[in-house]
């Protein structure tokens, strides 16, 4: 039997109330909005969990049966599923609208891997003449429509012991969703279904370093001395798979060495003979506990590479043990196979190849799984079989996943590993590694849509290769945008390629290094705001990044595919082209309905019902990140590889009305204490002076938080103001900062209650054309005598009209103009 704590507690069985056999149906009401339609024509239908759904004890619906022989009709509150003996002619009623259960308007889910893409398509750039193919991203829950249909027909059973068995649907099981433009419903009910979202530790939110390549400790240490040196933090230390003895097996062990001459490597060299491996290079790393000893003292968590595939082979310290424990003869020598299907061998994996590691510091495992599905039946490695992997059953990817997150949850209190995307439910077992990508803009490009597109099957946390993994091209440029996109991503993990000449060290990429540090430092400060979005994600199900169309259901949220919702505050459109000769990259993007503030260049946008089509230029120093009208971002002024709850907290906030929740544990410190932290903001204008009213107080376990914390409240849209501050009800003292933006700075206890009332002219929307316009000439390259010409004009104009016509005579170049005509 497999140990305790790899077995899910799952609760598949509905509520018999909510059954209707009809024909050879049976449909499960499972929500007003929610179906599941089984059909068999021998009548046998699945109670027990699958691969991917868990849940199906949903309290008893209110719906309605009626029909005939011909027909069954299903009416809940909200909609109306139509039967018919023949599949492909059932249908759904919402209102006055029809709707075929054939998944048309499905708006995708993701994939399983990104290995050896170039943007949406697979590619084989070492092989002549290939043809690349493109990437078919699965089916999701949201669809144009308002009809999802999710088939879970081919998952297999997880049975109660908690072992997969060799058993599907017997006919059809689909389920139905009709939550029209509702997808973060479609989402919540997805969940309910499979599980919510896992809660990533904190540590994984910050910036992650990995290198495919033979590192010593010395080497890699250097590196990390180096990343201190400039000031980026780093939480997670990546070693990728030449930690252990894998590929060259001959010259870094020997034969002789062990003492053995195992059958299967007779009369041949064991070198190239996969990758897979659990015994530390004492080569590479003489000491390992001293290795993993000195991350840890650094304030990181580590993570080693494996590849399983190969099982264990007679030069590893565990092949005795798991020979052993697999009832093998170890003096034999032979090879103990890989088999996710036997609990034996699970159980042995990882209490004596993982638990003795883990022991070591090994904080969770990246699981590399790049195989085909195994045969029940003949576990030995598939190299050794005639068998076509098409045709398997079982998929090893999903079981690895499953089997070391829930090992790895019986050790920490925040479980994590890092694999592959296993099909429907894996958003249970994150993060998600999205493979060996080309270094291309056409990746690049391709990115956005794709990890906002996973969101449509719940899965949240895509961990890209950033900078891109191998084959493309060396771009200074293109380094800098990868790295900036994915500081808005929901992983920022940097890595690489073997190759000698290839890296993702910062300071290698010139000029746009210094750049990307810079918002490497910035992943570090988003912190707080990202582990409120990971908490959000888990309690509420709404995902870090969402397509717009979640939030806006117009023509052109589901056209701008690059462009995405970034937690609750944020709208992201990264720059995923070449900049032009001028030095600006022309990022095209909607602006929704509102205004909008870009936190790095200060300038602001707004659209009416409907929103707008713009074309926004930036240099190599940002992207567009907008924030929404009230926006309240908090940000950590702490500076460390660690993440823990801030002792400086900064906080921008941005001119409207807004509220906002920040959720603090003590997790990271073994502290199951919750704190939120409450900010609710007020605009309000009287006799041409607005006011910005900022509330402040917090309920839960102050105990959470340092108790020296420290609070700057900066006000970014406004420069200068009066700002009075009341504590309980009585007017403060304060430190009052002189910056870019009214800051204040203030001392934080928790058991208080604050508020801070800001005051300043009200501008009108000619004064801060013109105010943008005057930074954008300070900006621009060219003559001085033309920009300064340019801003007599423009500071005259008295009317918006005028200023809109003056632009396009001012005597400047075409980046200038178009930077002043962005925010118009």
């Amino acid at each position: 039997m497999l140990k305790p704590q790899l077995i899910a507690q799952t609760a598949p069985l509905a509520d018999e109330n909510n059954f209707v056999y009809w024909a050879d149906y049976r449909v499960t009401v499972l929500g007003d909005r929610l179906f599941r339609l089984e059909k068999s024509p021998e009548r046998k239908f699945r109670d027990s969990a699958t691969q991917a759904i868990w849940y199906r004890n949903m309290p008893a619906q209110q719906f309605t049966l009626s029909g005939d022989h011909g027909r069954a009709v299903i009416e809940t509150p909200v909609c109306r599923l139509i039967l018919y003996k023949e599949r492909s002619q059932c249908f759904v009623e919402i209102g006055e609208l029809r709707r075929s259960l054939n998944n048309h308007g499905n708006l995708l889910g993701t994939y399983r891997t990104l290995d050896n893409c170039n943007g949406d398509q697979h590619s084989r750039p070492w092989i002549e003449d290939d043809v690349p193919y493109q990437i078919q991203l699965e089916k999701g829950v949201c669809s144009k429509t308002g009809v999802a249909i999710l088939d879970d027909s081919d998952s297999l059973t997880l049975g109660e012991d908690g072992q997969v068995k060799r058993e599907k649907a017997n006919g059809t099981d689909e389920y139905i969703f009709v939550y029209g433009a509702d997808y973060r419903g479609a989402v919540r009910a997805l969940y309910a279904l499979t599980g919510r979202a896992a809660f990533l530790p904190r540590f994984a939110l910050g910036n992650w370093w990995s290198r495919y390549h033979e590192y010593t400790a010395e080497e890699y240490l250097r590196v990390l001395n180096r990343f201190e040196d400039k000031n980026v933090p780093i939480s997670v230390a990546t070693v990728d798979m030449d930690w252990h003895y894998s590929t060259n097996v001959d010259s870094e062990v020997g034969i002789s060495e062990k003492g053995k001459n195992g059958p299967e490597y007779v009369g041949k060299s064991v070198n190239n003979l996969g990758w897979t491996g659990y015994t530390w290079n004492k080569n590479l790393f003489p000491d390992p506990q001293a290795f993993l000893d000195e991350l840890h003292a650094r304030g990181m968590h580590v993570t080693l590479n494996v590849h399983p595939a190969d099982g264990f082979r007679f030069w590893e310290d565990a092949y005795k043990n798991m020979a052993s424990a697999m009832g093998m003869d170890p003096s034999a020598g032979l090879q103990v196979p890989f088999n996710f299907t036997y609990d034996r061998f699970i159980n042995a994996y990882f209490d004596l190849a993982h638990t003795p590691h883990e022991e070591m510091g090994v904080d969770f495992w990246w699981i590399d799984w790049q195989q085909p599905d195994i045969d029940w039946h003949d576990p030995r490695p598939y190299w050794q079989k005639e068998v076509d992997p098409i045709q398997e059953k079982y998929d090893p990817l999903w079981a690895l996943n499953h089997y070391h997150y829930y090992d790895n949850a019986s050790k920490h209190t925040v479980p994590m590993i890092l694999s592959r995307y296993a099909g429907v439910g894996s958003h249970r077992y994150p993060i998600g590694f999205s493979g060996d990508t080309e270094i291309t803009w056409k990746t690049l490009t391709y990115l956005p849509y794709f990890t906002a597109t996973a969101s449509n099957i719940g899965y949240t946390w895509w961990s890209h290769d950033i900078g891109g993994h191998n084959f493309g091209e060396k771009s200074n440029e293109l380094f800098l945008r990868h790295v900036q996109f994915g500081v808005f991503s929901p992983i920022t993990r940097l890595h690489c390629s073997s190759d000698e000449t290839m890296t993702k060290e910062p300071w290698i990429y010139g000029g746009a290094g210094y750049v990307a540090e810079e918002f490497l430092r910035f992943r570090h400060k988003l912190v707080p705001y990202l582990y409120n979005a990971n908490y959000l994600n888990c309690v509420e199900g709404l995902p870090l990044v969402e397509p717009l169309y979640y939030e806006w259901n117009e023509y052109s949220a589901y056209n701008y595919k690059e462009e995405y919702r970034f937690g609750s505050e944020l709208l992201v459109a990264p720059a995923t082209q070449k900049a032009y000769p001028d030095g600006y990259a022309r990022i095209r993007a909607w602006i929704p309905q509102g205004k909008w503030t870009d936190i790095f260049t200060g300038d602001i946008y707004e659209a009416d019902e409907g929103g707008k089509e713009v074309c926004l230029l930036r240099g190599l120093d940002s992207i567009p990140v907008l924030a929404k009208s009230g926006a309240i971002l908090p940000l950590s002024g702490d500076n460390t590889n660690t993440v823990f709850n801030p002792t400086n907290l900064e906080v921008w906030l941005y001119e409207g009305t807004g509220y906002y929740s920040l959720y603090e544990d003590g997790l990271d410190q073994l502290n199951n204490a919750v704190l939120f932290t409450e900010f609710k903001s007020e605009y309000s204008e009287w006799n041409g002076v607005a006011t910005q009213t900022l509330i402040i107080f917090t309920h839960g376990d102050a105990s959470v938080i340092p108790e020296n914390r420290q609070v700057k409240l900066c006000f970014k849209s406004v420069p200068t103001g009066d700002a009075r501050l009341f504590i309980d009800g009585e007017e403060m003292t304060f430190t009052k900062r002189l910056s870019d933006c009214v800051e204040v700075l203030l001392p934080f206890e928790a058991d208080k209650t604050y508020r801070l009332e800001v005051s300043y002219p009200v501008k009108n929307r000619l004064q801060r054309w013109q105010e943008h316009a005057k930074k954008v000439l300070t900006e621009a390259q060219g003559s001085n005598m033309h920009k300064r010409a340019s801003w007599d004009i423009l500071s005259g104009v008295t009317t918006e009209e005028e200023f809109i016509e003056t632009v396009e005579t001012l005597p400047v170049d075409m980046a200038a103009k178009l930077r002043i005509k962005e925010v118009l």
